[in-house]
């Protein structure tokens, strides 16, 4: 009978322990219930992975003070992994983000450099509303001087985006070099779920051969 009531107080506590466990898993809104899905892809030794910052509280570390994400830009967490045994040199600007805005408009945004975005979140005459449906979507030009009205807090957010930005455009063999590479989206994160990060220009260090394009499809995660 002692024996019977122990094995039965056992199991009662191991089943206590097991739902407590489920239950924290199941809250939503807390820190473990949240997914950043992150897609990726690789061929020819070179790994690219791509994680979507479309929440405020992801820019707080990096951008403390102004965010990017208050006007609308998100930021790609982009990391790329070279195991090859040779060098590799990507061309960041030749990267798109091909977004699909209505059933016949899909457009290809460049990434927008520091000042850009220290551009569209500092100065007054880039106050309009982010999150207001506008179509297209804009293409960065790119500045022909320095605009007066550039002070000391667009030189803090510059700097803060060219330090979070990706560091390098040389991958090492069996390195990783990852950054932030940031698109207007006008606060649009929606698009992202059919979005393409779209990369074709990569080559190997010393012969510059070329290697194949990069054609990653977002808001889905990558089976590794």
């Amino acid at each position: 009978m002692r024996n019977f009531l122990a094995c039965l107080l056992f199991a009662i506590s191991v089943g206590c322990l097991i739902s407590q466990k489920s239950t924290a898993q199941e809250i939503p809104g807390t820190p473990s219930a949240t997914k950043h899905i992150v897609s990726s892809d690789s061929h020819e030794g070179v790994t690219i992975k791509i994680d979507p910052w479309t929440e405020a509280s992801r820019y707080k570390d990096k951008f403390p003070k102004k965010s990017p994400f208050s006007k609308g830009i998100v930021a790609l967490d982009v990391s790329f992994r070279n195991d090859n045994d040779h060098g590799i040199k990507v061309n960041l600007q030749s990267i798109r983000l091909l977004v699909q805005v209505s059933e016949d408009s899909r457009q290809e945004l460049i990434p927008l450099s520091a000042e850009d975005v220290a551009d569209a979140v500092t100065l007054k005459e880039n106050t309009k509303d982010p999150t207001a449906k506008r179509s297209p979507l804009p293409i960065p030009i790119p500045s022909t001087g320095v605009k007066t009205s550039r002070d000391k807090n667009w030189t803090t957010l510059r700097d803060a985006c060219q330090d979070a930005g990706v560091p390098s455009n040389v991958v090492a063999a069996h390195e990783t070099v990852k950054g932030l590479i940031y698109f207007d989206l006008r606060g649009e994160t929606d698009l992202l779920e059919n979005a393409h990060f779209y990369l074709p220009n990569i080559v190997t260090m010393g012969d510059n051969q070329p290697l194949s394009y990069f054609d990653i499809a977002l808001g889905r995660e990558s089976a590794e």
